[in-house]
């Protein structure tokens, strides 16, 4: 029987297929650049660590491949070249995105040229909000008050990196800033009657969520004790109360890693 012959084109083909194939299989890792915006309570630190720390240890146990790089951007320090790293991470913070505070709009910018080459990004909670901010939302201080302790936000759709499982995400928030103006392009996946915009996402390149899924419940009581004052005893007892319930910053780990490496 004689042997089949293929044209050249063909041939191209089949080993783009081949090629393709082979990729499917191997795991992508991804390395992360860290954007710090906040420092911790020295007398937290101990038992806490700083902020990347808790990212760290959160995504490590989600994908033990990720590799790491923090960048204090809080303190003037960014990439040497954008794509040292394969994409971005912003975190939380005391600080509010319309403060005059001289590292802010710096990182502001830095955030519309990662935008602008098509890299990853991820927003938490200051990082949810700045993200909007730059990129022609707006964020303000909400007539709502502090939200703190446990929260809810519901789904309303299921993206691709969701575990299709509850739509209801119970996660760790601090804020009394709120996005109240999206980004053009924004889907708004996530929100409660406390917070409409939770979860956003912007294409396949932004995800940027409201709530803190790197906290644990014990730095989320340090956080309420310390503001107990500012929160006012109601949001206070009910953030504490509200510490019994399981949160779900793993899940979102997952997510996150399942974003990252589509």
């Amino acid at each position: 029987m004689p042997c089949q012959r293929w044209t050249g084109h063909e041939s191209l083909l089949i080993i783009i297929a081949f090629y393709k194939r082979l990729l499917g299989r191997v795991e992508v890792n991804v390395k992360l650049g860290i954007l710090r915006t906040d420092t911790v309570r020295p007398e937290w630190a101990g038992n806490f660590g700083q902020y990347p720390d808790m990212f760290v240890s959160l995504l490590g146990r989600a994908d033990p491949t990720m590799e790491f790089v923090t960048y204090d951007v809080e303190g003037g320090q960014y990439p040497d070249d954008i794509d040292e790293v394969d994409a971005y991470l912003i975190t939380g913070s005391k600080s509010s995105v319309y403060d005059d505070k001289p590292w802010i709009p710096p990182l502001i910018e830095f955030v519309r040229q990662i935008a602008a080459r098509d890299k990853k990004i991820i927003g938490i909670c200051f990082g949810h909000q700045l993200v909007a901010q730059a990129l022609g939302g707006r964020t303000e201080k909400s007539d709502k008050g502090w939200g703190a302790g446990l929260h809810t936000h519901t789904f309303t759709e299921t993206p691709s990196w969701h575990d299709g499982g509850d739509a209801d995400l119970n996660i760790l928030v601090s804020h009394q800033d709120q996005v109240v103006q999206n980004a053009t392009g924004t889907r708004v996946l996530a929100s409660s009657d406390f917070c409409e915009n939770a979860v956003c996402q912007i294409g396949e390149q932004i995800l940027t969520f409201q709530g803190h899924p790197e906290f644990v419940p014990e730095y989320s009581r340090a956080i309420m004790e310390f503001r107990r004052e500012l929160f006012g005893e109601e949001v206070y007892h009910s953030g504490v109360a509200s510490l019994s319930g399981e949160q779900e910053g793993d899940r979102v780990a997952h997510w996150v890693v399942n974003f990252l490496k589509a």
